[in-house]
């Protein structure tokens, strides 16, 4: 394998890595191990910090409008061809978790779209938005949280803000 193989096998692995540790870190909070869940966290943030300095090296970014284009066609791709292959196979399998888990994000990579779509029409213009984004199923809102979450019904104590 090349190097520039071997950068990205790295950078998919360490992006594993963080969100599997995150992953365990909710178990362990969950079951009141605070201790070994903050270790969890902690080492997550650092296979973060590996990632991204493989994926600096790899040259894979570009300026801002290149990265929003590629957003947009990494989010169209997930609603109009990996979902609807996913909730077909998961509904043939009658895997019904599954396929709520998959038609969550489909209908959410339909909104992420959307908002980077518009981000890419305002560059530039530097408008202010705060962000949330339910906690259940993703769900990314521009402005004010919804009382109810219009994907998966979670209430709007779910949703974390992200702002300046």
């Amino acid at each position: 394998m090349s190097t520039r193989e071997n950068l990205m096998a790295a950078f998919e692995g360490e992006c594993k890595a963080h969100f599997r540790y995150l992953a365990f870190a909710v178990i362990a909070e969950r079951e009141g191990h605070h201790e070994v869940a903050r270790l969890f966290r902690a080492v997550a943030e650092a296979e973060a910090i590996h990632a991204l300095a493989h994926f600096d090296i790899l040259g894979e970014a570009g300026d801002t409008e290149q990265n929003l284009m590629s957003a947009i066609d990494g989010e169209t791709y997930e609603f109009t061809q990996m979902y609807p292959a996913f909730i077909e196979q998961s509904e043939n399998e009658a895997n019904t978790r599954a396929t709520i888990s998959f038609r969550n994000a489909s209908e959410v990579e339909k909104i992420h779209n959307n908002l980077y779509s518009k981000a890419l029409e305002n560059l530039g213009k530097n408008r202010k938005s705060e962000y949330h984004v339910c906690e259940i199923c993703g769900n990314t809102v521009a402005g004010n949280a919804p009382d109810k979450c219009p994907v998966c019904g979670a209430s709007i104590d779910k949703f974390k803000i992200f702002k300046d």
